[in-house]
């Protein structure tokens, strides 16, 4: 689109977008709004989609190996407490009116 003589490009001071002042109408004839941001191009959002398919994944995966432990860690822990308690002495718990 061409320029006309009395038409001005400014940059907004506080949003940096760019305006296109017509200076015999004293207006703003139009605007483009800053980019905010950085840009991505398409291949680059394949990519994130990509990597972020894979991070879910890798997720997903650690999850269900964590799970798919779980009953062996639990099992685990189970033996140790009971094999702890092989080891102490059974004793009669004391109430307090034993002790009178």
């Amino acid at each position: 689109m061409s320029r006309l003589a009395s038409e001005l490009t400014v940059q907004c001071p506080c949003c940096r977008a760019e305006l296109v002042v017509d200076v015999n109408l004293k207006r703003v004839v139009s605007h483009k709004e800053a980019r905010t941001g950085p840009v991505r191009e398409i291949d680059d959002a394949h990519r994130l989609l990509a990597e972020e398919a894979a991070a879910r994944e890798r997720l997903f995966e650690q999850s269900f190996q964590a799970e798919k432990n779980r009953g062996d860690d639990l099992d685990r822990r189970f033996r140790e407490a009971l094999e702890q308690a092989k080891k102490e002495p059974i004793s009669r718990p004391e109430r307090a009116f034993d002790l009178d």
